[in-house]
């Protein structure tokens, strides 16, 4: 953002031909703003899972059938717990970039891309279950699929400025 004392990514295009543009701050705030509303989803499954809800409210697909398959726990723990525990940290993390004294760090950018390309490959797996396995579609977990794939490429400009040895 202008004014904001972070240098712009965009020093051309880089060794593939990309050309990546946005600071560290526009970065933070796009993740922020998608962790928010995954944070929201996940609770919301999360919620329940704890039988805080009463029956799970799925205008598309089967989220009842998701929901109770065997897959929505590792062990004892409920799969939307972990995801509401990963947006929690990518939330944390982006507000922290987002203070001055760590704006562009590249300790909070990889921990972001690293965190969010987790995410995003589980995400992936749970998709697989649903697809193939489980044979049935929970719109929150694919709305929580795409915002963790969203935080993930909002991201990318960030190993950008890793691999440039910003600080």
């Amino acid at each position: 953002m202008p004014g904001d004392g972070a240098l712009p990514l965009n020093n051309g295009p880089d060794s593939f031909g990309l050309e990546i543009r946005g600071t560290p701050t526009e970065v933070y705030v796009v993740v922020a703003v998608l962790a928010m509303g995954g944070f929201f989803v996940a609770l919301y499954l999360f919620a329940h899972n704890l039988g805080l809800t009463g029956p799970i409210v799925c205008g598309v697909g089967d989220c009842a059938t998701v929901q109770a398959s065997q897959y929505a726990k590792i062990g004892p723990i409920p799969v939307s717990l972990i995801g509401l525990l990963g947006y929690v940290v990518l939330l944390l993390l982006s507000f922290v970039g987002l203070q001055p004294n760590h704006r562009g760090s590249k300790l909070i950018g990889g921990l972001l891309l690293f965190g969010s390309l987790g995410g995003s490959l589980f995400s992936a797996y749970l998709t697989y279950l649903e697809a193939f396995v489980i044979e049935a579609w929970c719109q929150y977990c694919v709305i929580s699929a795409i915002l963790i794939t969203l935080i993930f490429l909002a991201s990318i400009p960030e190993a950008m400025r890793l691999r440039q040895g910003s600080s």
